[in-house]
């Protein structure tokens, strides 16, 4: 699902802990929260892991936060879901 969101900022991560390599980049993206409870109003920034590290250049140098399509992908275990970042392209404003 493509969905058109609001980039608040990255992180990329490369290493080694323990013996264990890591390799990722994280997004954070404003997420409004559920009105339909009554107790909550606005958003808040979720985390989500997208890829390698090398991600990261394709975003480091912009002026964030920054508008982006990003292509969401839900995935089970057959326990538990989850959502999958597949693509994020930013919109550069010319």
């Amino acid at each position: 699902m493509l969905q058109q969101v609001i980039i608040t900022g990255a992180k990329s991560s490369k290493g080694e802990m323990e013996g264990r390599p890591y390799d990722s980049t994280k997004i954070y993206v404003q997420t409004r929260m559920d009105p339909t409870k009554g107790t909550m109003i606005g958003t808040v920034t979720e985390q989500y892991d997208w890829g390698l590290s090398t991600n990261f250049d394709i975003l480091k140098n912009l002026k964030f936060p920054i508008q982006a399509n990003v292509e969401f992908e839900q995935a089970s275990s057959g326990k538990s879901s989850k959502t999958i970042v597949m693509d994020v392209q930013p919109i550069v404003n010319k």
